[in-house]
């Protein structure tokens, strides 16, 4: 497809069991970005979406989304698959060279909830020379041993579920058959992640955190470590609107950080939508009951005492 340079390029990788989450991920971003801004969704497949599927997507804010599907399946035979991830999470690695089209793109996990407007961050991010622009982890002491032996430094490690990619600079430097080189070694153990940390460090835009707020942004008992490598400011700004990246478990089968949120954006679809989906009764009855003024009270209590009890804090 020949870009559209009012319609803001952006990549998702994922499975059909992974379709919901996809598109609850699409609602957050349009929900916080003007309605004058267009969006290019560019959906990477392990396999097929059936036509509904499909069907259905396409329906979905279709004035202000075009929708491309990209099967590649096969497509990644020879790297490094952690047994925890799907080759999908891999994909990333080959967006300048599959994506001729485009000069930069923002790619995005399917965990993710948005919460900031990404077509401002898209027009008004300068990446020059750089690879792109992410998040930088708040590296916590027994991750250390594990950065440094891969060649990383505490706090420049990025996270890469939420990138803004100059695909022009990493093509015109050969990056992809680097990327897919490194992503060979055995015992990586995030590989996507840790080949994009080795081959990129030192051309990296720093995004405020808030674009990328994992887990440990959000929970009191990691605030300490958070200000080894951030301020009080960008705390605040997390809690008061970071982007939820549910690394570690996700909201639609466990009771985790944040989880009421997605399950509020995911309420919002539309029900044709959610018919593709059968939901997680548990998860669903424990977020109903986390809404009502009672339920909220006894689990942030419960949360609390754990808390004290396991870290002291």
């Amino acid at each position: 497809m020949k870009p559209d340079q009012d319609y803001i390029p952006i990549v998702v990788a994922f499975t059909p069991n992974y379709f919901i989450p996809a598109v609850t991920c699409l609602y957050s971003i349009l929900k916080h970005s003007p309605e004058e801004n267009n969006f290019h969704l560019i959906c990477l497949l392990t396999e097929d979406l059936p036509d509904r599927m499909k069907n259905k997507l396409e329906e979905f804010q279709k004035d202000r989304v075009h929708y491309s599907f990209i099967n590649l399946t096969g497509k990644l035979k020879d790297i490094y698959i952690d047994e925890r991830y799907t080759v999908a999470a891999s994909y990333r690695l080959i967006l300048p060279d599959l994506l001729l089209e485009y000069n930069k793109v923002i790619y995005i996990d399917c965990d993710v909830i948005v919460r900031n407007d990404l077509a401002k961050l898209y027009k008004e991010t300068s990446l020059g020379d750089n690879y792109m622009a992410a998040v930088f982890e708040a590296s916590l002491d027994f991750q250390i041993p594990y950065l440094e032996s891969i060649g990383c430094k505490p706090g420049h490690y990025i996270n890469s579920g939420f990138l803004l990619m100059n695909l022009d600079k990493l093509r015109k430097d050969l990056m992809v058959a680097q990327f897919l080189d490194a992503a060979k070694v055995e015992g990586l153990q995030f590989p996507d992640q840790d080949v994009l940390n080795q081959l990129c460090n030192g051309k990296i835009v720093k995004l405020p955190p808030y674009y990328n707020s994992i887990r440990t942004f959000f929970l009191p008992q990691y605030k300490n470590n958070f200000m080894k490598y951030y301020s009080e400011e960008d705390w605040n700004n997390i809690q008061d609107h970071g982007t939820i990246h549910y690394t570690g478990a996700k909201p639609w089968n466990s009771f985790t950080v944040k989880f009421d949120i997605w399950w509020d954006y995911y309420e919002e679809l539309p029900s044709e939508i959610r018919k593709e989906w059968d939901v997680n009764k548990k998860m669903y009855r424990l977020y109903t009951f986390y809404k009502t003024t009672v339920g909220n009270k006894i689990i942030n209590a419960a949360q609390n005492i754990y808390r004290r009890m396991k870290y002291n804090s």
